[in-house]
């Protein structure tokens, strides 16, 4: 019976350790994670316009839609943010953006407000008349 009082006592104190030990842990990822997020925050706002293109890597519109968002990205270096979501893996996305068919193409302000949408397959030379028309130009 001795040994019960004691014992019982004693695992009531590790698991008050134990559980709170995890919890510091926690709070510390926490900030961690909310530290990364202010600084995506910071670094994004640099864009003009973000071009986020949805499709699979299976789908083959979307992987000929590869190459030209590499394009995007490289001749306008930090005034447009190219984003690509796999809708087949990341479901949340296509039920984000409404989509309807892939690929989209979704262009949004820095704001979030989105400026335009396209359907299918986008040629590289119609993007850069949007992003033109909307004074976004490539960089000399």
């Amino acid at each position: 019976m001795k040994k019960i009082k004691f014992i019982l006592p004693a695992i009531f104190v590790a698991i008050m350790f134990f559980s709170c030990g995890k919890e510091e842990v926690k709070t510390v990822e926490n900030k961690t994670e909310q530290n990364k997020s202010e600084q995506n925050k910071t670094i994004s706002t640099n864009y003009k316009i973000e071009f986020v293109e949805l499709g699979s890597v299976k789908c083959i519109p979307c992987q000929k839609m590869q190459p030209v968002m590499a394009s995007i990205e490289k001749k306008y270096s930090g005034l447009v943010k190219v984003t690509f979501h796999d809708v087949w893996k990341d479901e949340a996305s296509a039920k984000k953006y409404g989509i309807e068919l892939i690929p989209t193409q979704v262009f949004l302000d820095v704001s979030g407000k989105e400026l335009m949408r396209h359907q299918g397959f986008f040629p590289e030379e119609e993007i850069d008349k949007f992003l033109q028309s909307q004074g976004v130009n490539i960089p000399q």
